[in-house]
């Protein structure tokens, strides 16, 4: 397909560390571009351009400094555009941080007539949805679990369906109203429009989770810099949603106040030596800090049994939650594929290994799926997971509407043809009597 024909899409994952603008296009071709339950089997992702910058103006998730955040998206969507050549004019943006709550609500409706309806199915969702919030907050997502007609349960699509009772099970998350506003008016200032809003784990799933995983029952990890995401799929819906207030850059800073040194050569030291378990060699060998500048003494030094012990406390820490919630809400029976972590925070050495023995369940390190383009190789690690989930979230939409449109312009023209097609044959058959009787007149005149 030629590249003019392409519609392009612009995935912003704006976190706590980084803010990632990717550009990409969908094109038909080998079915392993994506794989299967992703944006459609049959599309191939290509990535055009991308931008990278440090993130300044957030905190775990939240948006503390609105101008900050404005010259930190700017100049992000510069270096994508400059990379692209263009970037459109909205994009699909993710959203996470500690101000999200997610539950799970149902709701009951009278099916109208024979056959169960798009009308039916707007109701319940609409019935699920009518729950009390507080006057801060906005629901995000109202996704269908499964729905239950009369007696029968664990219906995906029960559309045409014959029923006398209809109900909906709903995954609902919700955000704080005062931060999903401040989110969009940082987007629209950098100069771009928000197509679309995403819960982050859900995009991350998009991009790194298979159909397969998602029916067997999975749960997706996404560290992030400021935050831990966390979501649970089974039977291809989502049971459990949930954001930890605690991400890699709380490793970080254990470090930074352990060894009483500057953050950034404590992230250094993390990326370098760190580990989140403690190893039966080289527990003593040593390690040179650099000095702030500041001080005056001579260089300090650590042993790395030490620097493992810091980092192993906090992904106990973090962990020992997750481990908490998943037997509070009776989740891990539900895991037959076991446990996905990504995110920059999967990074860290050996982490897959510490959470496979913390949570005592089969755990991989997830990339994105493989994508095309001039930076596919940027592209390969777990931080970038949650951009081009958005990227495939936004062709799906896309997708949606155009086959949404495509079905209320069929509906309207088959209504239009319900109305005109009796009034053009009474009118047929009236100018067709009307000749005949002429045609009598003339021949008994």
């Amino acid at each position: 397909m030629e590249q003019s024909h392409r519609k392009t899409f612009l995935g912003l994952d704006i976190g706590t560390t980084k803010i990632c603008a990717v550009v990409g296009s969908f094109a038909s071709g080998n079915s392993s571009g994506i794989s299967s339950g992703s944006a459609g089997a049959e599309q191939e992702l290509e990535i055009l351009g991308m931008g990278i910058c440090p993130s300044i103006g957030l905190k775990k998730g939240q948006v503390v400094n609105i101008e900050q955040t404005v010259k930190s998206i700017a100049k992000t969507l510069q270096e994508a555009k400059l990379a692209a050549g263009s970037l459109g004019n909205s994009a699909w943006i993710g959203i996470a941080g500690s101000h999200i709550y997610s539950f799970n609500s149902s709701g009951v409706v009278a099916v109208k007539s024979d056959e169960i309806g798009q009308e039916d199915i707007e109701r319940v969702l609409e019935s699920a949805q009518a729950v009390v919030l507080p006057s801060d907050r906005k629901i995000l997502h109202a996704i269908p679990r499964e729905y239950k007609i009369d007696s029968v349960e664990g219906i995906k699509d029960p559309i045409g369906m014959s029923g006398r009772r209809l109900e909906g099970h709903v995954h609902i998350v919700t955000g704080s109203f005062p931060q999903i506003s401040n989110m969009y008016r940082c987007v629209e200032k950098a100069g771009i429009n928000v197509a679309g809003i995403t819960l982050q784990p859900i995009a991350s799933s998009k991009a790194v989770l298979s159909e397969e995983e998602k029916e067997m029952g999975v749960v997706l990890i996404d560290i992030g810099g400021g935050t831990t995401d966390l979501i649970v799929w089974k039977e291809g819906s989502i049971v459990h949603s949930e954001v930890f207030p605690i991400g890699g850059n709380h490793f970080t800073s254990d470090l930074a106040y352990a060894l009483k040194t500057s953050f950034s050569e404590a992230e250094k030291i993390k990326i370098e030596h760190g580990s989140v378990i403690h190893k039966n060699f080289n527990q003593g060998q040593i390690i040179t800090l650099e000095k702030v500048k500041t001080e005056k003494s001579r260089p300090r030094e650590v042993t790395l049994g030490f620097l493992h012990k810091v980092l192993y406390s906090r992904a106990e820490e973090l962990f020992g939650l997750i481990e908490q919630t998943l037997q509070s809400k009776d989740l891990k029976n539900l895991l037959t594929a076991g446990v996905v972590i990504t995110g920059g925070g999967a990074l860290m050495k050996d982490m897959s290994t510490f959470v496979e023995y913390s949570l005592m369940l089969p755990t991989r390190l997830a990339t994105p799926l493989y994508c095309k383009g001039m930076t596919e190789n940027l592209l390969e690690g777990p931080q970038y997971s949650t951009v081009i989930g958005l990227l495939l979230e936004a062709y799906e939409k896309e997708k949606q509407l155009a086959q949404e449109e495509s079905f209320l312009l069929q509906k309207t023209t088959h209504e239009i043809d319900k109305i005109v097609e009796p009034v053009v044959s009474k009118d047929f058959f009236s100018r067709v009597a009307s000749s005949v009787k002429n045609m009598l007149k003339e021949v008994f005149s």
